[in-house]
Formats: structure tokens, sequence, C-alpha cells
């Protein structure tokens, strides 16, 4: 491999990992419940202001998340074995549970649509699946400054692509329908808890546990 050529074999899977966490077709009918009764001209606002929100939080996450740990005297696969835990229970509640659309809708009705920040901001675009995985991704010992700052491109381009979704979402949503997102979102439900528990056997390993033969193609979260 010569100096300047490009693995992106990783990078692709980085990019599918968030993809999946963020869940930017699951967002689609929350923004359209939460814009229902904002005037026309202000749903682009609303949209940018969201996907804006989520972006400073995420980042925020992958700056300062191992900052935290250390701080704690937390180990990195105590974390991971913790995240994956949690990405496996939010991977089974899009899966078996009430779709991640529906859910959130009903605590937008609760919380009589409070705006961009919730629920479309948090819990629907940087969700607590998405700030474990940022994380995750950017532990320092063993990601460089420049891989962390690949990672954080990839995480604006995913936002990016999430912020196109949400300005085309009444076309997309007319296109796909409730139906049609809350079974993508239970097929990225799927990925996402296989990629958990990819999650929890590399902390096993990184705690030396027991050995966890080494997969084809590692997951960017182990």
């Amino acid at each position: 491999m010569t100096p300047f050529s490009i693995d992106w074999l990783p990078l692709f899977r980085e990019f599918i990992t968030l993809l999946v966490v963020i869940d930017p077709v699951g967002t689609i009918p929350v923004y359209l419940f939460a814009v229902a009764s904002v005037p026309a001209h202000l749903h682009r606002r609303f949209a940018l202001r969201a996907v804006a929100i989520a972006t400073l939080v995420l980042l925020a996450f992958l700056v300062g998340g191992q900052v935290v740990l250390e701080t704690l005297g937390l180990r990195l696969g105590s974390f991971q074995i913790a995240g994956g835990i949690i990405l496996f229970l939010f991977a089974l509640s899009m899966i078996f549970g009430d779709s991640k659309p529906q859910t959130e809708i009903s605590e937008a009705e609760r919380d009589h649509l409070s705006g961009a920040v919730f629920p479309l901001a948090m819990p629907s675009i940087a969700s607590p699946g998405a700030m474990l995985a940022i994380v995750i991704l950017t532990e320092n010992s063993s990601n460089t400054l420049a891989e962390q700052a690949t990672t954080a491109a990839l995480l604006v381009v995913v936002l990016a692509f999430t912020l196109v979704l949400l300005l085309a979402a009444t076309f997309v949503h007319r296109l796909i329908g409730d139906t049609g997102a809350s079974v993508i979102s239970r097929v990225m439900g799927i990925i996402l808890a296989t990629i958990a528990v990819d999650a929890i056997l590399g902390g096993f390993d990184i705690l030396n546990i027991f050995d966890v033969a080494p997969a084809e193609n590692p997951s960017p979260l182990s």
C-alpha cells in the first residue's frame, strides 16, 4: 500500500455503522409530525436547526467521550461491553417493539411538539446508540488523530444525508409511507443487533476475559 493509498473497506464499514445508528430514514416520520403545526416557510429552518444541534451533540461526544472515560478511570473494554448491550437493547426495540418513528412520535405528542431539539435532534438523530457508537469508533488508543478526523468527516456526511432527506421528507414519505419507514427501521435494527454483539465480543477480548477469533473483516465497533 502506498503512503497515499486509501483503504476504503474500513471507511465503508464505519459509514454503514453511523448510517445504521443515526437511521436517517426512520427520522422522516418524526420530522413530518413535528412540523405539522409549523408554518411551511419555517420547515427548512426547522430541519437545519435539528441537524445542527444533533451535529454539535455528536461531535462533542467524539471529542470529549474518551476524556470522560479516562477521567472516571473506566476501561474501554468495559464501556464497549456496556455500549454493546445498550446498542443491542436499542436494536431489539427497533425490531420487536414499537418502531423508532412510532415511539418518538408518541413522545412528541406528550411533549406537545417542543420543536427541533426534542424529539427530532435528540433522541431521533443524535440517538443514544449514535452517541455510544461515535465514542467507540474514535477511541484514542487505537485511532490516530487523522483517523478520528476521518470518522468525524463520515459523521458529517451521514448528517448531511439526513438533512437532505428531511428537506425532501414530504416526497420521500409519499414514496415509502409509514409502513415503508417501519420496515426499513426494523431491518436496520437487525443489522445494529449484529454490530452490538460484535462490540460485546470485542470488549471481552480487550479485557482478556476470553480470546475471540478475529473476524475476516472486523466490525468498526470491535
